[in-house]
């Protein structure tokens, strides 16, 4: 069978680095699925790899939380996709979005209206946020999935901490007006952010701010379950909100967000006031099911053979967050970064074996390596199955687990050093808002007074700023 031709009409390689006419492997998202399967056909030369995303960059989501409190710059956990890849001849980068997928014509359809044409595709484009069916909650409570998210999550919190600041000064009447801050959603990503959040305006406002205290910030965490962090044992659970409530974090189990509006957050039906709003109540997967004409789960995820291919299509792989995987044990493999590099890792190794013409090898097997969440400064727990551990060994397990795992040794030196810094002078060295308008922090409105009927002339206002801003 002819070996065939890749089309090279559109984003040819450069001459330095020339892509050959045979095998077209096309790899959809640089995360941690995609760039294991683009290393482990690194050494190839009879492959000519696309990766497309679209983003410039690889990310490591699990330390997002941490730009978003201002722990660490947005930097420090990501780089340059065509960076990590460089010395990889026969790898092209696209940055671009993928629209559909031509399954009977092998043909990508991108946003930019390029096609390009594959022999095995692999879709590895991760997960977004689920707001279970109420999308309009999104404006006022993002979520961090991406760099743009925590920056965007940061800027909310300092700017809320900025604002009541600024506002108590000029209106010694707003001092006993508290600032909340709202964390929907108990699982990892939920307990880290609260806990974040706590250690971030405690430290601030005990060092730089004058007109708040520690008194007048309030982060409530809301889970709808019964105990935080469900995938953990009982113990663990325990210990994190024990952990939680020694940093002031008020733990609302068992109870549902019924609404989200620009200000206020609805529990269970009530109001609560919230001067910002963080989402981590779900993730729902990436459009693949309509790219490739199939039906999804609840989540959006796709069925996978036992090799992680797609029924009915050897040719196509789903891994990471967008393939519903199931081990062999029966249980669903979960959507965390390990588990989407064995993926990644175990789909290079069968195309390797493919196309050598060698057996392929067995089906694949998740093996967990244990599940870690931070809670705060020397506070975190793990949970390797066969033991378990909390408190400052767990934290420092923690902490050298994800420095380890950052791509790039240069990330693992900034933010080695960093975490150091912090420990030993409580300082967050990227509390920086970016992004603002030029309009000064507002009061809530008042009404305005009422004026005689034969009044003329400008409308009178009894608030300064508003004054200002018109």
């Amino acid at each position: 069978m002819p070996v065939p031709v890749r089309d090279m009409s559109i984003h040819p390689a450069a001459p330095s680095a020339p892509i050959p006419a045979c095998h077209r492997i096309v790899v959809v998202g640089a995360g941690f699925a995609g760039l294991s399967v683009v290393r482990g056909l690194a050494k190839r030369e009879d492959v000519g790899i696309t990766l497309v995303d679209k983003q410039n960059h690889h990310l490591f989501q699990p330390l997002l939380y941490q730009v978003a409190t201002a722990g660490l710059s947005p930097a420090d956990i990501s780089a340059p996709i065509r960076t990590i890849v460089k010395r990889n001849n026969t790898t092209r980068v696209l940055l671009d979005e993928l629209l559909d997928i031509d399954r009977e014509g092998r043909q990508l359809k991108l946003s930019s209206g390029a096609e390009v044409g594959y022999d095995t595709l692999i879709i590895a484009t991760g997960a977004r946020h689920s707001y279970f069916g109420n999308d309009q909650w999104a404006e006022h409570a993002p979520g961090i999935k991406t760099l743009d998210d925590a920056v965007s999550v940061r800027r909310r919190i300092l700017l809320a901490m900025e604002s009541a600041e600024t506002l108590r000064q000029e209106f010694p009447a707003e001092r006993s007006i508290p600032i909340n801050f709202v964390v929907i959603g108990g699982g990892p990503t939920g307990v880290e952010m609260a806990g974040a959040i706590a250690e971030l305006t405690r430290h601030a406002v005990e060092m730089d701010f004058r007109f708040i205290s520690p008194d007048c910030l309030r982060i409530i965490l809301v889970e709808g379950n019964e105990r935080l962090l469900m995938p953990f044992p009982p113990a663990l659970s325990d210990y994190a909100k024990r952990a939680l409530e020694h940093l002031g974090v008020e733990i609302r189990l068992k109870s549902r967000v019924t609404d989200i509006t620009e200000n206020e957050v609805f529990i269970d039906g009530d109001p609560m006031p919230s001067a910002a709003t963080i989402w981590a109540a779900g993730v729902q997967a990436s459009p693949v099911a309509r790219w490739l004409g199939v039906d999804g789960d609840r989540s959006g995820r796709v069925g996978v053979s036992a090799d992680l291919s797609l029924d009915g299509d050897s040719d196509i792989f789903v891994i990471g967050d967008t393939a519903a995987v199931t081990n062999d044990d029966g249980k669903p493999v979960p959507g965390i970064a390990p588990a989407a590099k064995q993926q990644g890792k175990y789909v290079a190794k069968l195309l390797n074996a493919r196309l050598d013409g060698n057996p392929p090898p067995p089906p694949f097997h998740y093996r967990h390596q244990g599940s870690l969440a931070t809670i705060g400064r020397k506070r975190a727990v793990v949970d390797f199955g066969w033991t378990r551990a909390k408190g400052l060994i767990a934290w420092l397990f923690w902490s050298t687990a994800h420095v380890y795992f950052l791509v790039g040794f240069r990330n693992r030196i900034v933010v080695g050093m960093n975490w150091l810094w912090n420990y030993l002078t409580f300082e967050r060295g990227a509390r920086l808002i970016t992004g603002l308008s030029a309009a000064p922090p507002r009061r809530p409105a008042k009404p305005a007074p009422s004026l005689p009927e034969k009044t003329t002339g400008p409308p009178q206002h009894d608030d300064p700023l508003k004054v200002a801003a018109e």
